[in-house]
């Protein structure tokens, strides 16, 4: 996963309270629709899935009408499930997919998980996260992602002849290739978005997941990450070579997180520009 003091940039996301989560969802949802160009309304809901370890709480989105679109899963950053990421899944499904946004600390919380703003800055702010990430780990987040994609597979929105996608920010970088590893049968196309921790000289390390995928990667880094770990961006290169996986790695000039809105790096044209990059892989993949 990747440590607190990466987080260097993205300082403060003041959309975390229970209240703000709620009505925030209702505004958001007419801006999504504005941005879409309310070419295809967008049906949204709560809704509840069954995991080994419990029951997750999560987002669900998808295209209004009949039909069935492929289905995506998306992880969060260290934050966790808040308006920024249900307006990404809105986003996703108004361009035809069936979306899944789960809470990664459901065997702790519901979410949101923070309330109130929230300040990197802020060591008090850093110690709320502390007593959440022990409850994401490689083998719970693989076992939740079976359930996460046997649950949209399971709808009638989804259509089971296309792979799945999957995308993560920060921590969820690694969840999900974690998920692709998981699923391999399953997932055709994984984004890692200034996701840290995707490769390490642990025995669980993410890269250690491709051997057994069928996926495309895009992954996109921060400038200000590669400069901490300038090797890292080769090796997953070499990583993704040697596994016969299709890739793009690349560095971003934004800092952590400008991907995110609500950070103080968020970067409007960079993040457009990542988002393109998304939509295409998942037209190619899935």
């Amino acid at each position: 996963m990747c440590d607190d003091d990466i987080h260097q940039g993205l300082i403060e996301d003041t959309s975390l309270s229970r209240r703000t989560f709620g009505l925030m969802g209702a505004a958001v949802a007419g801006l999504a629709a504005t941005a879409a160009g309310a070419a295809t309304s967008v049906v949204e809901k709560d809704v509840e899935v069954k995991t080994a370890d419990g029951v997750a709480d999560a987002a669900l989105y998808h295209p209004e009408g009949k039909g069935s679109w492929p289905a995506v899963v998306i992880w969060t950053d260290v934050v966790g499930l808040r308006p920024v990421f249900r307006e990404m899944g809105r986003r996703l499904a108004a361009s035809g997919y069936v979306v899944l946004v789960p809470n990664p600390y459901y065997r702790v919380k519901r979410a949101p998980v923070v309330e109130g703003g929230f300040n990197f800055a802020n060591p008090d702010d850093r110690a709320k996260l502390a007593l959440l990430r022990p409850a994401v780990t490689a083998d719970g987040t693989a076992r939740d992602a079976a359930a996460f994609i046997t649950y949209l597979d399971g709808l009638p929105q989804t259509d089971r002849k296309k792979k799945v996608g999957t995308q993560g920010y920060c921590m969820g970088g690694p969840l999900a290739f974690y998920t692709a590893g998981a699923v391999p049968g399953r997932v055709g196309a994984v984004a890692s978005f200034h996701g840290g921790g995707l490769y390490t000289e642990a025995a669980n390390s993410p890269h250690l997941t491709l051997a057994k995928t069928h996926a495309e990667y895009l992954v996109l880094i921060a400038d200000n990450d590669d400069k901490k770990e300038p090797a890292v961006k080769d090796q997953l290169k070499a990583a993704f070579a040697e596994a016969k996986r299709p890739a793009k790695v690349e560095v971003y000039a934004a800092g952590h997180g400008w991907t995110v809105k609500g950070g103080q790096v968020y970067d409007e044209a960079l993040a457009e520009k990542a988002w393109a990059e998304l939509l295409a892989l998942y037209k190619r993949s899935l």
